[in-house]
């Protein structure tokens, strides 16, 4: 159903934030023959340029980057230490494996004290993250003639099928890297209303920064975000705390810590959703922001902005979960949704 080779690609190819020059490449290389025009921009976001009928522009953005870390010292004994370049959730990282990509790629653990050596106290207590070491294995003499302070580190997994889903380190945000690439190849030979620009963009997981700078650029009149959202569909989880469930669609966005999508968009989205039998759910999301507030806010006039979501377990830890028909849906979801923009009343009601 879903390019599963592809979506493999994507997930496991590194990019912290800053840090995005391979998955870039491998962006550039899946959209140009999909689209009218290709740049990148000055921060490193992807602007893919698909023309519509009229002038208008539509801005899409998924981000490129994935939650990592940052060399900040070597110690006496080679032992890395690192700040983190994103969110994370400290109990999933003892004994992870990582990859820093120094003047050549090297794998390392993340290390702490073991549970032998820790008291009581320290036994019931979360590991915090500047407790956290990297073990490559070397000595400093060894690991200075690779690693370097200031190089980045990404998480070592790969993407796995494990029943009617996909489990991989960095689903958050590759997913929406493979929706928004896909959705083009659909759109391929199908006329649209208004100039589409696909933003494949940088530095999401620290503060929407280049989604914030494309919509400058482009001041777009519509807008949508494309992005995960939790699945809190697990044990010991009451019905309010869900946020969305695993195969029951695509999350059209209501509101998340960052945006409050235009009622006019989400309206929209599930007229498209129920009049193509597209499987939706809604999204409300109390924490947590996308790049569909830097879209809805930064271009100069502001835009219609709405965000279609993709429903994800364990969000920011070692691995995450995504059912393969929640992302056709959201293929189909999008495709549609761009295609049909000038037959819908956007006047405030």
């Amino acid at each position: 159903m879903i390019n599963i080779p592809l979506l493999k690609k994507i997930c496991e190819t590194p990019g912290a934030p800053g840090f995005e020059q391979k998955v870039r490449e491998l962006v550039l290389r899946e959209v140009g023959p999909l689209v009218d025009e290709t740049r990148v921009d000055a921060m490193g976001n992807v602007i893919a340029i698909k023309r519509g009928q009229e002038r208008k522009k539509v801005m899409v953005a998924a981000h490129m980057d994935e939650i990592g870390f940052i060399v900040t010292h070597i110690d006496d004994d080679g032992f890395l230490r690192f700040h983190t370049l994103g969110g994370f959730d400290p109990k999933t990282l003892t004994s992870q494996r990582v990859i820093v990509h120094g003047r050549k790629d090297v794998p390392g653990v993340l290390g702490c004290k073991p549970v032998h050596m820790m008291t009581a106290e320290e036994r019931n207590k979360v590991v915090p993250i500047n407790e956290y070491f990297i073990d490559l294995g070397m000595q400093k003499e060894q690991v200075e003639q690779v690693v370097a302070i200031g190089d980045p580190v990404t998480r070592e997994r790969e993407l796995i099928e494990m029943g009617d889903c996909v489990n991989s380190k960095s689903i958050d945000n590759r997913v929406s890297v493979f929706i928004l690439i896909e959705t083009l190849r659909r759109l391929q030979n199908t006329p649209l209303p208004y100039d589409v620009y696909a933003v494949f963009t940088v530095q999401e997981e620290v503060g929407l920064r280049g989604a914030i700078s494309a919509a400058h650029l482009i001041d777009p009149d519509f807008g949508f975000g494309l992005d995960v959202t939790i699945a809190y569909d697990v044990p010991g989880a009451s019905a309010h705390e869900m946020v969305t469930r695993l195969g029951k669609g695509a999350a059209i966005k209501i509101l998340d810590g960052s945006v409050i999508s235009d009622y006019r968009m989400v309206q929209y989205l599930k007229k498209v959703a129920t009049e193509r039998q597209i499987p939706w759910q809604p999204e409300i999301m109390l924490a947590g922001g996308t790049d569909t507030a830097g879209v809805q806010r930064y271009g100069k006039r502001g835009a219609i902005t709405g965000a279609i979501s993709i429903p994800l377990r364990h969000l920011h830890q070692t691995i995450e979960l995504a059912h393969k028909e929640d992302i056709q849906s959201c293929i189909l979801l999008l495709g549609a949704a761009l295609t049909e923009l000038d037959k819908h009343d956007w006047q405030f009601r």
